[in-house]
């Protein structure tokens, strides 16, 4: 009896040091990792970043005008905060918000982390994204009474949600790339903390590929796809995903969080195509 003590009282003292080491090495791995050299994502030369010095010039941030609820390019100097179609048809979300124009050669970086598994691509976009977000939420802020301008609050969300894919998509590819870009976005300090909540919303029927539908079939498709499952009444929720074409699966997804009770909903996405 006292050998068999003894026994489990070592292999637990073992395991226990064994986690500390791993968690130890888990820690330098973060500290230095950044130090060393990789490849930029569009040209491949050396670099310690995720674009080297040149390409970075070549794209750099996109801070052009664009419609407020669909995220679609506006003409430079104009005035009107909507485009055409959403002042006429105004879509189930109180903003969007778009880091670039799914064009080359963002586009290729969203194919490879969409279908070619290539992770390490999401920092990357989730930085562009911030960015958008970022400067979304100060307009938001300015567009506010004087005493609350310019701060972030103002349109800071409660619930950041990732859009699900179906247990069959899930299955088949391994993960979430929305999910992936989410969880590395960086927000601006705020009083409001929005948290990251992947299981707010599930999609509950399985679709066929958005891309491969024409435009006006796209909805019908998507037409009771998504769940709400945990509570979200009285809340701002901002559903992120990697690309909006159409938008009929960020509408949807809207219509089924306001459905619920959600307060308000946004959505950021990585792409806009044009």
């Amino acid at each position: 009896m006292l050998d068999l003590w003894r026994h489990r009282t070592l292999t637990r003292s073992s395991m226990a040091c064994g986690i500390s080491r791993l968690g130890e090495a888990a820690r330098l791995a973060r500290g230095t990792i950044g130090r060393w050299p990789g490849q930029c994502a569009f040209c491949r030369s050396w670099c310690r970043g995720p674009l080297c010095p040149a390409c970075e010039t070549l794209h750099p941030l996109d801070d052009g005008p664009r419609c407020a609820l669909c995220a679609l390019r506006l003409p430079a100097g104009g005035l009107a905060p909507r485009c055409g179609r959403c002042a006429a048809h105004p879509p189930p979300l109180s903003r969007c918000v778009a880091a670039m124009d799914y064009a080359f050669p963002w586009d290729r970086l969203l194919l490879a982390l969409k279908f070619g598994e290539r992770l390490e691509l999401a920092p990357l976009l989730a930085a562009r994204l911030s960015h958008a977000v970022a400067r979304a939420l100060e307009d938001a802020g300015n567009a506010g009474d004087s005493g609350n301008a310019g701060h972030p609050d103002e349109g800071a969300p409660d619930l950041i949600v990732p859009v699900p894919l179906s247990i069959e998509r899930l299955r088949e590819r391994g993960y979430n790339q929305a999910h992936e870009i989410a969880r590395r976005l960086a927000l601006p300090a705020a009083e409001r903390q929005s948290r990251l909540c992947a299981a707010t919303l599930l999609r509950v029927r399985h679709t066929g590929q958005q891309a491969q539908l024409p435009l006006d079939e796209r909805r019908r498709n998507l037409r009771g796809a998504f769940a709400v499952v945990k509570p979200v009444r009285g809340l701002r929720v901002a559903l992120v995903d990697d690309v909006m074409t159409s938008g009929a699966t960020l509408h949807e997804a809207a219509i089924a969080l306001r459905r619920a009770g959600a307060a308000d909903v946004q959505a950021w996405v990585a792409a806009r195509t044009p």
